[in-house]
C-alpha cells in the first residue's frame, strides 16, 4: 500500500488566503501538465495572517512534486 504525503506551503501577510487559493491553481496546473494523479488540493486559513495551500499526493510522486515545486514542509497525508 502506497502512503499518502501533504506537501504544504505557507504563506504570510494581509494577503495571505488569496496567495494560497491561487497558489492551489498553479498546483492543480502541474499535476495536469505531467499527468500526475492527487487526491486533494486546498488551501487552509490558519490566521488572518498566515494561510496555506497544499496538494495530497502518493508517495511515489512525491519526489516529482517536491523538486519542481518546492514546498515549504510535508507531513504523512
Amino acid at each position: 500500500m502506497n502512503r499518502k504525503i501533504k506537501l504544504i506551503w505557507d504563506f504570510k501577510g494581509p494577503v495571505s488566503l488569496q496567495t494560497a487559493q491561487h497558489h492551489c491553481v498553479h498546483l492543480k496546473e502541474f499535476a495536469a501538465i505531467e499527468k500526475l494523479h492527487y487526491y486533494e488540493v486546498n488551501h487552509l486559513e490558519i490566521s488572518e495572517m498566515h494561510s496555506t495551500a497544499f496538494i495530497t499526493v502518493d508517495e511515489i510522486n512525491m519526489k516529482t512534486f517536491r523538486d519542481a515545486l518546492k514546498p515549504h514542509r510535508g507531513e504523512l497525508g
